[in-house]
């Protein structure tokens, strides 16, 4: 982790909404998901939220050998999306403890906020996780 990786850190995504981001696409192999509304689902929302807070700190991590993984979510879902329609992420680092990150998260769709809560991710050295799942692997 590099200095700079500290408290304050803001990004902004903007995403435009594909149809394969939809909820029948969630889990297509489900023929509840396939019988319900093309709307931007709860699922990819999660996604886009994890992927900004990636884009937001990986130039404060020694990337890729250093990464970061998600350990926990809590954010609401608050407005349906349509296809078509682009959503803007913002996120904002708001603790750093040790390899632990935490941050403030929000989705708004140019209308409403669809999104708010907060995620928190830790610091993984690439090469060292791998070896440790590969570890666990032989046990099985």
């Amino acid at each position: 982790m590099k200095e700079s990786l500290c408290v304050g850190i803001r990004y902004q995504h903007t995403f435009l909404v594909p149809e394969s981001k939809t909820v029948p696409m969630l889990y297509p192999e489900a023929a509840e998901f396939l019988v319900m509304p093309e709307v931007f689902a709860t699922g990819f929302l999660v996604g886009l939220l994890e992927w900004s807070c990636i884009l937001a700190v990986n130039p404060h991590i020694d990337w890729p050998r250093e990464q970061t993984l998600g350990t926990h979510i809590d954010v609401s879902h608050e407005v349906a999306t349509l296809p078509g329609m682009e959503i803007i992420a913002n996120v904002e680092l708001i603790n750093v403890e040790g390899r632990k990150l935490t941050f403030s998260v929000e989705a708004h769709d140019g209308i409403d906020t669809i999104s708010r809560g907060k995620h928190e991710r830790v610091v993984i050295d690439h090469q060292r996780f791998v070896d440790k799942l590969g570890r666990a692997k032989t046990r099985q």
